[in-house]
């Protein structure tokens, strides 16, 4: 009986040592699956600070590109709003030159040489003048404040420029005021 005793305990502590080590496991599966589940969040969590950095970045990069080209148009542009002030006074002086008389031509003659002036400032500018009759109306360069129909002339063709356009480098300064057949 005593060694059945014996082999009762034996069976037991195993029992209990078995049972000992199966919650070992088990805790130790639970630990595995905390662990593993905590990676996952942690590398989904990287994953998605990436993709916000990736995200920031390319702003940044826009952001800088924009004002590049910012910098490069208010650089090409430079003069623009010195040239647009001087536009009203070149076309002061070609209304005084435009009344020109025997009585008066002394007189313009140094109003001739600042005029002569002003244009060549302009034409080292790169401004253009739009002064153009003869031609097919544009929109993109042309502002029609008056129409007219003339025999033998097709429609949409600029009869007389009334006031002249400018361009700025490839910019359209101000539209020519003109005539156009209809």
């Amino acid at each position: 009986m005593e060694n059945e005793e014996i082999l009762q305990n034996e069976v037991v502590e195993e029992q209990v040592e078995d049972e000992k080590q199966h919650k070992h496991h088990k805790h130790d599966n639970k630990k595995e699956k905390l662990l593993e589940e905590k990676i996952a969040l942690l590398e989904e969590a990287v994953k998605n600070e990436q993709d916000k950095n990736l995200r920031l970045n390319a702003e940044v990069q826009n952001i800088q590109r924009h004002r590049e080209e910012d910098i490069q148009r208010l650089l090409k542009y430079e003069g623009e709003e010195l040239i647009k002030a001087i536009l009203p006074i070149v076309d002061n002086f070609e209304r005084a030159l435009s009344m020109e008389n025997e009585t008066n031509q002394e007189f313009l003659t140094g109003f001739k040489m600042i005029y002569k002036k002003l244009i060549e400032i302009l034409d080292n500018n790169q401004v253009s003048i739009i002064d153009q009759k003869d031609v097919e109306f544009d929109p993109a360069i042309h502002q029609a404040v008056a129409t007219e129909q003339v025999e033998g002339v097709k429609d949409n063709m600029v009869l007389d420029v009334l006031q002249k356009g400018y361009k700025y480098k490839d910019k359209l300064l101000r539209p020519a005021m003109v005539k156009v057949s209809m």
